[in-house]
């Protein structure tokens, strides 16, 4: 394997226009894409998810009406803050099928790790409902997939963006299969993600919750990361390590109050690269969640991927 590390950049992404002064603008694209200039990129198809694909985790109803409301020019869903334009529907399949393509990548060995670039985000999106700028849960359908065509019978998914992945959580909440951990300003959007929220049913006790104050860095998120990630998953033994990197609990987002660094984000990486090298045999992916400050983005995509990449 030559190339332990692939990056998913498809520009298709910034079609996807939100509109004047939106903080989930085309710009974060760039801006991660410059993150990972050094690294090379895995050059694949452009892939649309099939209806089938997006409705392992949403309902047939809202994927038609996501469709519909972008076929008729509206400005936003109606389902809640989630701004849309004429090409909103193409590009949030596409960021769908290249979480898609990283797994297939990963599943068939092609590379040890990856990191896919992509827009809209997606760890709001609940079964029926699109918000907080997301349309399809990328990160949930990506756990879905992996267990759907190639057997994977427990995932985990980690989130340190610095709102709650509210979306993610309803999805697998009484799912064992999938094991969820979040450390998420609180209180903060969408105002879930309480420490209390641990799953139902047979998924009680694969949610959890690491809530933290506004002001909370390096030594609150780390520590959530090593004291209730690591052991969770020692008894877990995930098949598959999926991240939802959200950059906006870098210091200086404005959209977040978290004073997470670079090597901070670093150090996260390396710590789910081990998770991922002793129990799924090294397959980690991440997809990009939040990161509104245009500089922070660029410069925590390069910390975390420049990681994973081993350098």
């Amino acid at each position: 394997m030559n190339v332990r590390t692939a990056i998913y950049a498809d520009p298709v992404s910034k079609d996807h226009d939100t509109g004047p002064g939106h903080p989930e603008h085309s710009a974060r694209f760039d801006a991660a894409l410059e993150g990972v200039r050094a690294l090379p990129l895995a050059v694949s198809t452009r892939r649309a998810a099939t209806e089938d694909e997006i409705t392992l985790c949403h309902t047939l109803p809202y994927v038609r009406t996501v469709k519909r409301e972008v076929q008729a020019g509206m400005t936003d869903l109606i389902t809640g803050d989630t701004s849309i334009c004429p090409r909103s529907f193409d590009v949030a399949v596409n960021a769908v099928g290249t979480a898609l393509t990283a797994v297939d990548a990963l599943m068939r060995g092609e590379y040890r790790n990856a990191f896919c670039i992509v827009r809209p985000p997606g760890h709001h999106a609940t079964p029926d409902r699109g918000m907080g700028f997301c349309i399809f849960n990328n990160v949930a359908i990506a756990a879905r997939y992996a267990q759907s065509h190639y057997g994977v019978e427990r995932v985990l998914i980690a989130d340190w963006d610095v709102h709650h992945g509210n979306g993610t959580q309803d999805i697998f909440y009484a799912d064992p299969s999938v094991l969820f951990f979040s450390t998420h300003q609180h209180p903060w959007y969408p105002g879930t993600g309480a420490a209390g929220e641990t799953g139902q049913g047979k998924g009680d006790g694969t949610t959890i919750n690491c809530p933290l104050p506004a002001g909370s860095g390096r030594e609150e998120i780390l520590d959530a990361f090593r004291r209730r990630l690591e052991p969770a998953a020692e008894q877990y033994r995930p098949e598959l390590v999926l991240v939802s990197a959200g950059f906006d609990s870098r210091a200086g987002d404005p959209l977040g109050r978290f004073l997470l660094h670079d090597d901070d984000f670093a150090e996260l990486t390396l710590l789910m690269m081990e998770i991922a090298e002793r129990f799924a045999g090294g397959r980690l992916l991440s997809l990009l969640e939040g990161g509104y400050s245009i500089a922070g983005l660029t410069a925590g995509v390069r910390a975390h991927a420049h990681a994973l990449a081993g350098l």
